[in-house]
């Protein structure tokens, strides 16, 4: 089966939110703390209208998806989630790589990502720089997540 990307029809809106929860609870997060990302990771038909996103299918299957928001020569890749069989594959790496080429099209020289610590290797092997953290309190804990740039220049 052949890897396509496409931009995102608004009507897969609740397909793309169950990637989100699914990649996110792969991790084992407590399901107090998923609760507590509900709005966080659910995508709406608005959100997709509103921004460049873009899905990975594989065959028929929509297996991945990404989100830039933003505009400007600085993007945030928003959203980047797997389902969680795909994880390993590759398959998150075209992901990212193809929304590298998005952001440059869109005339960014430099891509934000704040990554779940899980991820933050990913990322890094994508040649993306650590820049930084952002501190969040969660559960009455800080949580700290890394803020990395990918300099598209």
């Amino acid at each position: 089966m052949s890897l396509r990307m496409e931009r995102a029809a608004e009507e897969l809106h609740g397909t793309l939110t169950k990637i989100a929860h699914a990649a996110k609870r792969h991790w084992g997060y407590p399901e107090r703390w998923m609760e507590l990302w509900r709005d966080v990771l659910t995508i709406t038909p608005s959100y997709i209208a509103e921004n460049e996103v873009y899905i990975a299918r594989l065959g028929d299957e929509v297996v991945g998806f990404y989100a830039l928001v933003g505009s400007g020569a600085k993007l945030t890749l928003d959203h980047l989630w797997l389902s969680p069989r795909q994880i390993g594959t590759g398959i998150g790496r075209s992901l990212f790589n193809h929304a590298v080429t998005t952001a440059r099209q869109l005339g960014a020289v430099e891509l934000e990502v704040e990554a779940d610590p899980n991820a933050l290797g990913f990322y890094e092997r994508m040649g993306a720089k650590r820049v930084g953290e952002n501190v969040y309190e969660l559960d009455g804990q800080p949580r700290v997540l890394p803020l990395l740039v990918y300099k598209l220049a």
